[in-house]
């Protein structure tokens, strides 16, 4: 039986785009039309299926979206030159290479060559940078609709004991950074953990809100928690079709609040990839 308060992502995703799509239509009251590039390189069927649900959403916002289609074939030219193409178009503001790439190509060398203004996943070095230095840019997808999610449910942060367990470059790490920013919606004690921490159960236990990052299914059970915590599963791993979140469903008995197994965290992370594109569209036409 579960006690603990459920965390859709949905509501909060619904929210954000509301404020998106009133945002597109001021820019367009002004005779801007907002536009969202997509480069997809390869035949991957969940990549040209995230792309597919990206461009209807964008669609459903109000956003033109150009796309180009590299084969899997491409070179590492081909890519640099896909993005430099739209970075060098007045027309698009915002610009998405969907991840994962062929394996032969550097998405690093890739993300590097695109316009930092322009990238709407965040993840590029410099807005990394901003991030750590409390600079505005872009935000990081998933940490940002975190941060979103748990400021939609008014679950307090500042002054907070954060416990997040994984350390990745688009989760874990940006996220860290994110809640201990000062600022209203963050301003907490954050301790970061992974794997590699033998004892990072004893983290977890004392954590007032515990995000899971890890990648890895199952890791997080009811031993790991303590009893009324806020807990946010944000790491998932996909076998085939389906979902392996890191936070087992038997923790809904301990805590106090969770994410859902299925539309917690995804909505908003999309969500804020729209936020993203409108501020990008602003910047470069104010």
């Amino acid at each position: 039986m579960s006690n603990a308060r459920m965390l859709p992502g949905g509501p909060v995703a619904e929210q954000i785009l509301a404020d998106v799509a009133e945002r597109v239509a001021a820019l367009k009251a002004r005779g801007v039309e907002p536009a969202l590039a997509t480069i997809l390189v390869g035949d991957d069927d969940a990549s040209a299926g995230y792309i597919r649900i990206k461009q209807k959403q964008a669609a459903e916002l109000g956003f033109v979206s150009p796309h180009a289609h590299l084969p899997a074939t491409a070179t590492q030219e081909d890519l640099h030159a896909a993005i430099k193409g739209f970075n060098d178009d007045p027309k698009v503001h915002g610009l998405l290479i969907q991840y994962p790439i062929p394996g032969h190509l550097d998405y690093e060398a890739a993300l590097a060559t695109m316009d930092p203004d322009m990238d709407v996943d965040g993840m590029h070095p410099l807005n990394m940078g901003r991030l750590a230095l409390g600079m505005p840019g872009p935000l990081p997808c998933t940490p940002a609709g975190i941060e979103a999610l748990l400021a939609f449910y008014e679950i307090p942060v500042a002054g907070r004991d954060v416990v997040i367990l994984g350390r990745g470059a688009t989760l874990g790490r940006p996220l860290s950074l994110l809640l201990s920013l000062k600022r209203p919606t963050a301003n907490a004690a954050v301790t970061v953990v992974h794997t590699g921490v033998p004892d990072w159960a004893d983290y977890t236990r004392r954590a007032e809100i515990l995000i899971a990052a890890a990648g890895v299914p199952g890791i997080i059970q009811p031993e790991h928690v303590k009893p009324g915590a806020v807990v946010v599963g944000g790491g998932v791993r996909y076998e085939g079709r389906r979902l392996l979140p890191d936070v087992d469903e038997s923790v809904e008995k301990v805590a106090g609040a969770i994410t859902p197994r299925v539309g917690g965290v995804g909505p908003t992370t999309v969500a804020m990839l729209f936020r993203n594109a409108v501020a990008a569209a602003e910047r470069a036409t104010s």
